[in-house]
């Protein structure tokens, strides 16, 4: 059972003032708390049906959370979504740390995406093609928010994001910074190197005019049909893609 405490507690975080002052966050659903435990996440809290307890005994065992067996109508109640299909959890924050400074692989960077959706299709998008660091500017919606955790599927256990200054981490950045534009060279015909910055721009408006100007190469999605503009998320799963496959 639940305890009104630990609902009120579930409830607070939900907000991100309480989150980063608390510096927990919480994961709702069967997957994604089995993610979670196997991943480098510290867990504090786990609250699972009967048998999804069973099911993950060893797991549990390992991390040695404090836990308590609920019912789903719990679950649902405790949490910020309609349905839940056998857990919710309550873990600490990993430190706010950078890439590595001699990084190379493509690191992605995101500058100023406010959709929790969009935000965790492209860390899901981004641990399907094995990256596993990005940069993303202090405006980026935050990655422990309950939707955003609940869109990339468990991949936040995977790919580290790393909040900051843009404009400063790219001005520092030794490397080539590829741009997401609707006017740049077709990305089919860029060489890629091994490493390298590909900054995503914010839903709406696009890159900013100040980081568009540490821009080093512009490259874009051709456009075949008459759609004004692409979803962030999916251009950033072509844009992998095709990198990916210019590598081989």
């Amino acid at each position: 059972m639940i305890s009104k405490a630990k609902v009120k507690h579930l409830k607070a975080l939900q907000v991100k003032k309480y989150r980063k002052e608390q510096q927990c966050f919480v994961i709702e659903g069967a997957k994604s708390v089995v993610e979670l435990l196997q991943s480098e996440f510290e867990v504090a809290w786990v609250a699972g049906t009967a048998s999804f307890i069973t099911l993950n005994e060893r797991l549990l065992q390992q991390k040695s959370p404090e836990w308590v067996v609920a019912t789903e109508p719990e679950l649902i109640a405790a949490g910020s979504f309609q349905t839940n299909d056998g857990a919710i959890a309550i873990a600490r924050m990993k430190e706010n740390n950078a890439p590595p400074a001699h990084q190379h692989n493509l690191i992605l960077a995101l500058d100023d995406i406010r959709d929790p959706g969009n935000l965790g299709t492209i860390i899901r998008t981004a641990d399907w093609y094995g990256i596993q660091h990005i940069v993303a500017s202090a405006e980026t919606a935050d990655v422990y928010n309950a939707k955003v955790l609940s869109a990339t599927m468990g991949s936040f256990s995977r790919v580290n994001v790393f909040y900051t200054n843009l404009i400063e981490f790219i001005s520092h950045y030794q490397g080539p910074v590829f741009g997401a534009f609707m006017d740049g060279e077709d990305v089919h015909e860029v060489k890629f190197p091994k490493g390298g910055l590909l900054v995503i721009g914010n839903e709406a408006n696009g890159i900013s005019s100040a980081v568009e100007k540490l821009i080093t190469q512009k490259i874009t999605i051709p456009r075949i049909g008459g759609a004004e503009s692409l979803n962030a998320a999916i251009a950033t799963g072509i844009l992998l893609d095709v990198i990916t496959q210019s590598k081989k």
